[in-house]
């Protein structure tokens, strides 16, 4: 199998067929959702869980799990993390992480609740999973249960990349400084810091958003592909109108990465019957937005490029692993 996030596909025939037949009738994940969340009574749990093994792995863990809660309208209550790390390891390494998850926790306004750390010889580099848990009395806050519907714009905020830029300019110092100055590679570093979707997320859901999605590993053109898949719907994108940093493309084009697929916390996607209204509230809190496309009828999903056209495909192997 490849590098990275399984495909949807293995996903449906793996991972939530089983769900489905086993708990029958309970309401849970499915293909496009950033969280997963179960019924019990009058409290709704949600939960989101992901995995980091390059690039400050305890910090970026933690941003992304919780950004898994916070782009659905639920505030994380806490995180925990699973580490396991190779036999070569030391103490600072353990220090580093769980350093790094407790910055990430302040970032976005939680705690770090503790976890479970194990040195194992089945990993040959430090594997961080964290799962950041949140509660809900009101089934419609949760926002994963929500899609977008054909005729819809969707809407971009933040930038492509932003998280990938900074985990290889971190990363890849040495290499980038023979062609960039010291402060253009740093200013890229401090991408990690602008991270934190907690405004933009809970704007979204007060203007009236039908779906909102956090974009993550395979980049923009894997969101992109995901809130179709979630809407049943087709969709039509132009890439001029993705927002993006000089300094992504530039490491991009350093590394011959395509930014578009490459790891992009700190942006949302978000659909609207309404774009103006939604892009009106947005700049109200100047929150860079911008409308990139509209879902339609069919399965067609189409991205346009200076007049030609080309179909998106399913979602690969995020670029980020070509590098770190």
């Amino acid at each position: 199998m490849r590098i990275g996030k399984v495909t949807e596909n293995t996903l449906k025939r793996s991972v939530f067929k089983q769900i489905r037949t086993e708990f029958k009738g309970v309401k849970s994940a499915a293909v496009g959702k950033d969280c997963a969340f179960s019924e019990n009574g009058e409290v709704y749990s949600v939960l989101s869980t992901v995995t980091q093994n390059v690039s400050d792995p305890g910090f970026y863990a933690v941003m992304k799990a919780a950004a898994g809660l916070v782009s659905q309208g639920i505030d994380p209550d806490h995180v925990t993390l699973s580490i396991l790390l190779p036999v070569d390891s030391e103490e600072k390494e353990i220090r580093e992480i769980v350093s790094g998850a407790i910055e990430a926790a302040k970032t976005v306004g939680t705690v770090y609740a503790g976890g479970h750390t194990e040195v194992t010889t089945l990993v040959n580099r430090a594997v961080v999973s964290a799962s950041a848990v949140g509660f809900c009395d009101d089934p419609k806050k949760v926002l994963c249960r929500g899609r977008g519907a054909v005729g819809e714009a969707i809407i971009m905020t933040g930038f492509a990349a932003l998280e990938g830029t900074a985990m290889i300019a971190q990363e890849k110092k040495s290499d980038l400084i023979a062609r960039y100055p010291v402060p253009f590679i740093e200013e890229a570093a401090g991408f990690k810091y602008m991270l934190d979707i907690r405004q933009a997320a809970g704007i979204a859901a007060k203007c009236g958003a039908s779906s909102v999605h956090d974009i993550s590993q395979g980049g923009v053109f894997a969101g992109l592909w995901e809130i179709a898949e979630r809407a049943g719907a087709g969709l039509v994108a132009d890439l001029k109108a993705i927002p993006i940093r000089q300094e992504t493309i530039e490491i991009c084009e350093f590394f011959e990465l395509n930014p578009y697929v490459l790891i992009s916390g700190g942006a949302l996607l978000i659909t609207a019957k309404d774009p103006d209204l939604m892009l009106e509230c947005f700049r109200k809190n100047d929150i860079n937005c911008k409308v990139i496309g509209h879902l339609k009828e069919g399965n067609d999903r189409i991205i346009i490029n200076e007049g030609e056209e080309r179909y998106l495909e399913l979602p690969g192997a995020d670029e980020v692993h070509k590098v770190l």
